[in-house]
């Protein structure tokens, strides 16, 4: 089904007006997943709270100490945590949720046909939807660290960011180096957000959308763990997912983010123009 052409369509029609980020953002924040996610996200900071006071302050493994054991040593330090435990898969879900849902539900629903007959351009609706799910999912990666940094700062105190390997930073340094930290997570996780959203144009399943994603990711997760690949694993996303602990330390080094976020790009431009190119040529009949 092909958008008709401008001069079928009624005077005063505008391409660029068709579907503003505000109505989608707006039917999105209202659909049940997105509350129950974000609950989910908002609620991990005080599982981790009730785990320490029932397990006791984590300690170290003999003369190894690691960012985990250091979790109680300040709120700086809990919301590090945080991202450290949640990073590898965690927050994986709801990147995949919100970009890999988004038009597949559309399909599922009966309603996309609808949506272009509007009429809404293809790549109008597109970049409508891609928009508002990185959006989505760069809200749910910051609503994480900050629960936690306020949960953590009531239950241990504010203070520095102790480092495992010794040394500390200031509470205003740790804030802005946290900063760096949710900003390469998101777009180290730009990957998973390509393959949901190329996969929700190739399916009217949002479940075979999102669920490949995350599939893909563990798999990506898992070859990185492959040591006989050798150097082969640099052109893995995952292979510098956790870059950004090169970002905590007294001395930033920031090498592997840049690498890191050069791989992650390059994958999600090629799957996002993939995402597009195949949709300006289906033929919608859902």
């Amino acid at each position: 089904m092909s958008t008709p052409a401008l001069a079928d369509v009624a005077s005063g029609y505008r391409a660029a007006h068709t579907l503003p980020l505000r109505v989608e953002l707006v039917r999105q924040l209202k659909r049940r997943r997105t509350m129950v996610m974000f609950g989910i996200l908002a609620a991990l900071p005080f599982v981790l709270v009730v785990a320490f006071a029932i397990g006791g302050d984590p300690e170290g493994r003999g003369d190894r100490i690691t960012l985990m054991d250091t979790a109680t040593a300040s709120g700086a330090n809990f919301a590090a945590v945080n991202l450290f435990v949640s990073a590898g898969f965690l927050l994986v879900i709801p990147v995949a949720l919100f970009c890999g849902d988004t038009v597949a539900s559309e399909a599922g629903w009966s309603s996309l046909r609808y949506l272009l007959a509007a009429p809404v351009p293809r790549a109008r609706l597109l970049w409508s939807k891609l928009a508002v799910g990185l959006g989505l999912s760069l809200a749910a990666m910051v609503l994480l660290p900050v629960v936690a940094l306020v949960v953590g700062t009531a239950a241990y105190g504010w203070g520095p960011l102790a480092i495992p390997t010794g040394g500390s930073l200031d509470a205003g340094t740790a804030a802005q180096r946290l900063v760096v930290v949710v900003a390469y997570v998101f777009v180290s996780q730009l990957v998973t957000a390509g393959l949901a959203f190329w996969l929700s144009t190739r399916t009217d399943a949002p479940l075979g959308a999102v669920g490949g994603a995350v599939g893909l990711t563990i798999v990506g997760n898992v070859l990185d763990a492959v040591t006989a690949l050798g150097d082969w694993r640099h052109f893995l996303p995952a292979h510098w997912q956790f870059a950004w602990a090169d970002a905590v330390q007294p001395r930033p080094e920031w090498s592997g983010m840049i690498q890191g976020t050069a791989v992650s790009v390059t994958y999600a431009l090629v799957l996002f123009a993939l995402a597009f190119r195949g949709f300006s040529r289906k033929d919608i009949v859902s």
